[in-house]
């Protein structure tokens, strides 16, 4: 009688205990790339503070040397002359009404006309994206007689229309717009789109402007802060005070004989204090979006 015995059993191997990974380690950034931050934003914000200064003081601070750093107390009776000098508050209303218009306009069109370079079809898209971009490199300056021209005609010198209507589309809006809906909007997904029945309009309104608004805010953003500084322009088709823009307001504050520096002082700084409540609000988003399309791109 033969006894059959089992063939002995493999006993698993021990698994070794896994390692965890090791975190990137994040380079540690130095005492003295905090000094050179600082020493920048001091810098930046050194002229705005001498603003303030100059019109908390008066003229005589802004030929001291060395400069003043401390303010004076007479800042509200320095303002108080700016409004009695200019309408200075209808002045910065007009600015406002005419920025946001230039930065709802450039954010919307040149959306627009960025999603139809990049993504449409036609005749010629190549040859005028060409003649677009060759544009940019053509001064504003020689563009100004032409355009009062064609102001005079339609009857808008004296308008906040003169001002509006240029620039609610920009060649660099177009093509910033251009590339980033390039980079961030397959094909695929539009022609998914349409062939669930979607027309061109549905297709830009639904799908590829949401996937754009922020770089459309980052446009209408710069628009805005453009439109605000702009002086050359509103300085020539502008005539009467009613009409005048914050940047016009500041020019009426001189004389033709002698210049009141704390007085342009502190109608720069009322000025300068809208822009800084802007990239207050907004900075955040400005920036975001600007990296947001660089690194797509």
């Amino acid at each position: 009688m033969t006894t059959t015995t089992d063939p002995p059993r493999r006993t698993a191997a021990p698994q070794r205990a896994s390692r965890p990974r090791r975190q990137p380690r994040i380079a540690r950034v130095r005492w003295y790339t905090y000094l050179l931050l600082t020493l920048a934003a001091l810098a930046c914000i050194f002229p705005v503070y001498w603003m303030f200064v100059v019109s908390s003081v008066g003229s005589a601070a802004a030929t001291q040397l060395p400069p003043r750093v401390i303010p004076g107390g007479n800042f509200l009776g320095l303002l108080k002359l700016v409004f009695e000098t200019v309408p200075f508050l209808r002045s910065l209303f007009n600015s406002f009404v005419v920025a946001a218009l230039i930065a709802v306009g450039q954010a919307f069109l040149c959306s627009l006309a960025g999603y139809a370079f990049a993504k449409m079809t036609f005749r010629g898209r190549d040859a005028l994206f060409l003649v677009l971009v060759l544009t940019m490199t053509v001064p504003a300056q020689l563009a100004i007689i032409p355009q009062y021209m064609i102001m005079s005609r339609l009857g808008w010198v004296d308008t906040l229309q003169a001002l509006v209507v240029p620039g609610l589309v920009s060649a660099f809006g177009i093509f910033w717009m251009r590339q980033h809906i390039s980079a961030t909007i397959s094909d695929e997904l539009l022609q998914a789109a349409r062939m669930d029945g979607a027309n061109s309009w549905q297709i830009f309104a639904r799908i590829a402007f949401p996937v754009v608004r922020p770089a459309a805010a980052v446009l209408g953003l710069l628009g805005f802060v453009n439109a605000w500084n702009d002086f050359l322009w509103p300085f020539i088709v502008l005539k009467s005070p009613d009409m005048y823009t914050a940047q016009i307001a500041i020019k009426a504050l001189q004389s033709n004989i002698s210049v009141d520096l704390g007085l342009a002082m502190a109608g720069s700084f009322l000025v300068t204090v809208p822009l800084l409540v802007l990239f207050a609000f907004f900075g955040k988003q400005m920036v975001s979006g600007i990296m947001d399309g660089a690194f797509k791109g």
